[in-house]
């Protein structure tokens, strides 16, 4: 899941393997696998970073198994805020 912004200034969290387009038409317009399309006050090159960002931290993550996969999990997402 991603955080983005709304122009309303409300926070949106969105998950990332429901993206199925995002567009500049000068605004960021995310378009969903459901049809659905949100327009978000993030630049295109800054969702598809925070897209790639939740999918290594996803591969990274589930890389490794039991007590040490949770203590990196917990870890990484105590970070994740301040980079998305």
């Amino acid at each position: 899941m991603i955080k983005l912004t709304l122009y309303n200034d409300a926070d949106l969290v969105v998950n990332a393997d429901m993206i199925e387009s995002v567009e500049k038409t000068p605004d960021t317009i995310i378009s969903l696998t459901t049809g659905k399309k949100v327009m978000v006050k993030e630049s295109v090159e800054d969702v598809v970073g925070k897209v790639i960002a939740y999918r290594r931290l996803i591969s990274k993550s589930g890389r490794t198994f039991g007590a040490r996969g949770q203590n990196l999990l917990r870890t990484e997402m105590r970070g994740f805020e301040t980079w998305t």
